[in-house]
């Protein structure tokens, strides 16, 4: 695959800095948009799904949809308060205790980004019982002292989408990233990155488009209107998927850095297609391009509601520890190996191969 780490990095830069949360996801498709200049046709449906064309289109294949989702894990402003503090619920969730002392962006109603923290009581202040339960409310606080001077001066209001101050960084000499939202910007990456190698292929078996689906972290939502714009006959989905390797004995890790894409059995939302998965795991073995496999217990992708419409499809997720956070490690390596899948795949989605699914 003709991309550079460099180009690699700044695109999964930029993604990761994006502010878009579940029903927010305009920052995403901008970077995707500027991405997808000169080799595709880019739309945003109501939803703010973003659909890519590649010129090389030609809509007399069966269609390959690759897909990954835009948004990240937030929260919205439910009210604001007399003190100036903020009440707020989660786009998504979080996993229990990261997000106390968790500094944030907040949306100003004037379309500005406000700095903020998500606050919690001082030990000095706490009661018996708080000590005993160990929980205590969250606030979203921006510094202002009265309701007025946060509706006034700084512009705060109920609806406005919150998400961590994560600013994005690599490691270039061990291949490290850490950053907010890889679940899924790494698999955004990976997906545009693959699109953008596959546009330039004339002699493809299939038509091949891209769709970054919005508000997955509520419920897959996004995803079904995408495919009911582009009719696919089988899809290649992208995740962010959490990794395991810190939390599993060596014998149960599924989704580890650096060992390459995981495809997975089994999750809450779906069974992969068995004939699918096995031509996808056998194309990156002939390939020689690494990837894992795992039975998930928990968790759920796009992937569900495609299964519903009858579109055969397999997810590669690229491992990432600590989603679902404010923020996240992974490695570069494993997203370009989840594209270079990707590609491989679609080279050999022959008319036979999709009738034998």
């Amino acid at each position: 695959m003709d991309v550079s780490n460099d180009e690699l990095v700044a695109l999964l830069g930029a993604l990761s800095n994006a502010k878009a949360p579940s029903g927010f996801e305009d920052e995403t498709l901008a970077v995707a948009r500027a991405f997808c200049e000169g080799w595709a046709t880019f739309k945003e449906n109501t939803l703010r799904d973003g659909l890519i064309t590649p010129k090389n289109f030609t809509g007399d294949k069966p269609v390959l949809m690759l897909d990954a989702h835009g948004d990240e894990v937030g929260g919205m402003v439910k009210a604001v308060l007399s003190n100036g503090t903020m009440s707020f619920v989660e786009l998504g969730r979080f996993t229990p205790g990261t997000l106390a002392g968790q500094g944030v962006w907040v949306r100003a109603t004037d379309g500005s980004w406000v700095r903020g923290v998500v606050g919690v009581k001082p030990p000095h202040f706490l009661s018996e019982a708080e000590r005993a339960s160990g929980r205590t409310a969250l606030i979203l606080d921006v510094g202002a002292r009265s309701y007025e001077e946060a509706v006034n001066a700084f512009h705060m209001g109920m609806g406005e989408p919150i998400v961590p101050d994560t600013a994005f960084s690599f490691d270039a000499a061990r291949g490290v990233a850490l950053g907010k939202a890889f679940d899924c910007r790494a698999g955004v990456c990976a997906m545009l990155l693959a699109l953008r190698e596959l546009s330039r292929r004339d002699d493809l078996p299939v038509d091949v488009v891209g769709s970054i689906s919005a508000q997955e972290e509520v419920g897959e939502r996004g995803v079904a209107a995408a495919a009911r714009h582009f009719s696919p006959d089988v899809a290649f989905l992208f995740e962010g998927c959490p990794a395991d390797d810190t939390f599993c004995t060596p014998d149960e890790v599924q989704a580890a850095l650096g060992r390459g894409p995981m495809f997975r059995y089994f999750d809450r939302c779906m069974i992969t297609h068995p004939r699918y998965q096995r031509f996808v795991l056998g194309v990156a073995f002939e390939a020689g391009i690494a990837a894992q496999t795992s039975v998930r217990e928990g968790g759920g992708t796009d992937g569900g509601p495609l299964h519903q419409l009858d579109v055969p499809c397999v997810v590669a997720g690229v491992p990432c520890r600590y989603v679902h956070a404010g923020t996240a490690i992974c490695r570069v390596d494993d997203v370009r190996a989840a594209a270079e899948v990707a590609v491989a795949v679609a080279e050999r989605l022959t008319s036979e191969v999709l009738a034998s699914f």
